[in-house]
């Protein structure tokens, strides 16, 4: 099985990789084409040289290693991707057949969190419109983040009995300090998640952000594909 798991920035994709990369039967692969996309679009992003090193910038070349098969040995792959990393005329064929997953979570929490780590912002930086154009191409499932929070075990259990994916015990915790697929940008933006061992709990309010105009403009892809979504576990007779 093959699982493409498109978001946006900090939207917990990174925990959730370590979920499927703590399992024995996956393999891992983190944000393959965010070298081609700060190549083809010239944007400055943080260590943007040192991405720029660490992959290959050839979108043709990103689209095989994504179409090859797992390993022998796990069976399985799970890759992360940012969904604005697909500008126009990247390759989309190397995800035929697989299961798309789209994680998303509230453009407060998103702003508010991607703020921290970088000044400026734009919508295209946090991929809302990208995502859902995507998934009407794609389709496939959708998690609500807060919803993973508040349940780990129920919305990766509900997530695995979608898929037809045996259910591990392995998904709700990783060792501390990150794993050995994590792109060189970790160093800057896995802070957080290489301090935990498991997914955090229930998060509070919404914060309280001084970006109306980016707010206003998110929020209706959100709410779209928010009606899509995976209901939270305790809806599971409903």
């Amino acid at each position: 099985m093959k699982i493409v798991a498109w978001s946006g920035p900090r939207n917990l994709s990174t925990a959730m990789m370590y979920a499927f990369g703590n399992r024995a039967d996956f393999e891992v692969l983190d944000e393959p084409f965010y070298a081609a996309y700060l190549a083809a679009t010239g944007l400055d992003h943080p260590m943007r040289a040192e991405i720029l090193a660490s992959q290959t910038t050839d979108a043709a070349e990103v689209a095989r290693l994504c179409a090859a098969a797992p390993g022998p040995t796990r069976g399985h792959s799970y890759q992360k991707h940012m969904a604005h990393h697909m500008v126009p005329g990247f390759p989309m064929g190397w995800s035929d057949g697989a299961v798309h997953l789209h994680l998303i979570r509230h453009p407060a929490r998103v702003i508010a969190s991607y703020g921290a780590k970088r000044g400026e912002i734009t919508e295209a930086d946090i991929g809302f419109a990208a995502q859902a154009a995507l998934y009407d191409r794609v389709g496939g499932l959708v998690i609500d983040t807060a919803d993973l929070r508040d349940d780990p075990r129920g919305m990766l259990g509900r997530f695995c009995a979608e898929v037809g994916l045996p259910w591990s015990d392995a998904m709700l915790a990783w060792p501390e300090g990150g794993h050995a697929a994590d792109g060189v940008w970790a160093s800057h933006w896995y802070n957080a998640v290489h301090r935990s061992t498991g997914f955090a709990g229930p998060e509070g309010p919404l914060p309280v952000v001084d970006r109306d105009d980016l707010l206003a403009a998110a929020l209706p892809f959100y709410r779209a594909l928010k009606s899509r979504a995976l209901p939270p576990s305790d809806q599971s007779a409903s």
